[in-house]
């Protein structure tokens, strides 16, 4: 079955909404901690500029967007998996910015980033065969994850 380019830009779109919707979510919370308690914290030598946060995320939720757009829109049988996956890291995405910045609770943020490393690992597993460039559009969130997870742990423990 063939979709129109309306169809197909409107699930494009909808993948952008999301994905700026948790961002916005995030940016709620980390403007709880950024104000205040994040600049007092311990950071190791390798926590890069917060300029730099927001550039690297756009383009990450940039290709994550069009990852779940590719792979909702791919001919492939039994997406539920991925999708599933999808959803999960996406949720663990938000939660990780209100654990961490808003509720300061490092030790509990480094589970939830561990977790959705797990999920985003999982996701790029169960899309390899329903839509490689859908996978390989997430294998620089999970490089960005896996930084931010050692980064998380050194503030914690610089900290504790």
């Amino acid at each position: 079955m063939s979709r129109s380019v309306a169809g197909t830009v409107a699930v494009y779109g909808a993948f952008l909404v999301l994905c700026f919707a948790v961002a916005a979510t995030g940016g709620i919370a980390n403007s709880y901690g950024l104000s205040g308690w994040y600049p007092t914290l311990v950071k190791p030598s390798f926590n890069p500029p917060n300029w730099l946060f927001g550039p690297v995320w756009t383009v990450l939720y940039i290709m994550i967007a069009v990852s779940g757009a590719r792979l909702v829109l791919s001919p492939a049988e039994e997406k539920e998996p991925a999708l599933a996956l999808y959803g999960v890291q996406l949720a663990l995405n938000a939660a990780w910015s209100w654990v961490f910045f808003y509720g300061q609770a490092m030790g509990a943020a480094a589970i939830v980033i561990v977790a959705m490393w797990l999920a985003i690992l999982g996701n790029i597993v169960f899309a390899w065969s329903k839509d490689r460039v859908a996978s390989l559009l997430l294998i620089p969130y999970l490089a960005w994850v896996s930084f931010a997870t050692a980064l998380n742990i050194a503030i914690w423990r610089l900290n504790s």
